[in-house]
């Protein structure tokens, strides 16, 4: 080797290597996994359904990462718990946006969350993109604010349709004082007070209460022909179903899709036989759908709230497209742009997408009712499906 080839050589190494220590070879973005957060309701009233969600936001990501990544790149989860509060949500949200420095937010668990995150995200220009709040007023948070959860809006429509249709015209409420529960009763009495229905008796609780023979028996004394139930979480919802027939109700009760949880139906009990629930729901001739539900069962040993772990679910993959389209997790502008123009299918439909409000477009309820203990198992997530939702 000649003496000036020695040199060339000693100058090349010694450039890399400064390369190497200023980042420019061997430590590229490219290398660095896409940092998406998630804000659930990992504790408080809303615990159930926001530990099955993050899981299935887990499970999501770990197929995607074991399948090689979005273009080679890995996805990794930064959670914070918003504990369904719209407080925890802000400092939540606080800390993955100034420390963690991520743009792009799966979540909220919650309405209250969501809408007390939302203008922060709105005005940071910062993703929050929802697979649980359904709160109607979601729809207007802003140009940044998505969810695959379909609004109480619709749901209202369809559960004053079903008590109307069900014969119902004395309606009495009982409603858990929060964001999410009190969207479900408002949009619930204003499309059965158009069809011609009376609420004759309304009783709300706080979220911290255990005892609700007090408002069930002034509900009860009102005579109603049948009660509609809108609770935040699961053990509300079981306890107040409990409740009411322990007391001596033996009318119909009708609620959403929380009371229908495996906890909730666990501490019911023979009570909720008979309930019956307006939701979303898998479709069981829906393959994708089945297979989560099976994949999910194998690796938590458990289901439940089946629609909402799709939705969660389905998020995530979502996302992961709309990372292969901008290969930037920083570029919050091109994933809701993302956002706006994807048509998908997946775990909780096929063929959906988003409007312009960011309100998932081509879902639909069904009504279920709850079946006898005996019946109850792990496939039929302890109800059956009686149809589609009322058109009118």
């Amino acid at each position: 080797m000649t003496y000036k080839l020695s040199v060339l050589l000693a100058v090349l190494v010694v450039v890399a290597l400064s390369a190497i220590g200023c980042g420019l070879i061997g430590d590229s973005d490219d290398d660095e996994p896409y940092r998406i957060g998630v804000m659930e309701s990992l504790t408080g009233p809303g615990e159930t359904y926001g530990t099955v969600a993050n899981q299935a936001k887990q499970l999501a990501v770990e197929e995607i990462n074991a399948a090689g990544g979005v273009n080679g790149r890995m996805i990794e989860l930064v959670v914070e718990d918003s504990k369904c509060s719209a407080q925890d949500a802000i400092t939540a949200y606080n800390k993955l946006t100034d420390v963690d420095e991520v743009k792009i937010i799966l979540g909220t668990s919650c309405s209250g969350a969501m809408l007390g995150a939302a203008p922060l995200a709105e005005e940071d220009g910062t993703i929050l993109f929802s697979g649980l709040a359904t709160n109607p007023d979601i729809a207007t948070a802003g140009d940044y604010i998505f969810r695959t959860s379909m609004s109480d809006a619709q749901l209202g429509v369809d559960t004053g349709n079903l008590l109307w249709a069900d014969g119902i015209r004395n309606l009495a409420t009982i409603t858990e004082s929060t964001d999410y529960a009190e969207g479900v009763r408002r949009t619930s009495v204003a499309q059965f007070e158009k069809r011609g229905g009376t609420v004759v008796a309304e009783e709300r609780y706080a979220s911290d209460v255990t005892d609700f023979r007090t408002q069930l028996t002034k509900l009860t004394n009102a005579n109603p022909d049948a009660i509609h139930l809108a609770a935040q979480s699961e053990f509300a919802g079981g306890t107040i179903v409990k409740q009411a027939r322990e007391l001596g109700y033996d009318g119909p009760i009708y609620s959403e899709v929380v009371p229908i949880g495996a906890t909730a139906l666990e501490i019911a009990g023979d009570a909720a036989n008979g309930l019956i629930a307006v939701t979303a729901d898998l479709d069981p001739a829906n393959n994708k759908a089945q297979e989560v539900l099976a994949n999910f069962r194998e690796k938590y040993d458990y289901v439940t709230l089946a629609w909402y772990l799709g939705s969660a679910y389905d998020d995530v993959y979502i996302t992961a497209e709309c990372l292969k389209q901008t290969e930037d997790d920083q570029d919050a502008d091109g994933f809701r742009d993302c956002l706006y123009g994807i048509t998908w299918s997946g775990a909780i439909g096929n063929s959906y997408s988003f409007d312009s409000n960011g309100e998932v477009v081509g879902l639909s309820n069904v009504v279920v009712e709850v079946l006898p203990t005996g019946e109850r198992n792990e496939d039929n997530q302890g109800y059956k499906v009686l149809g589609p939702a009322p058109l009118e």
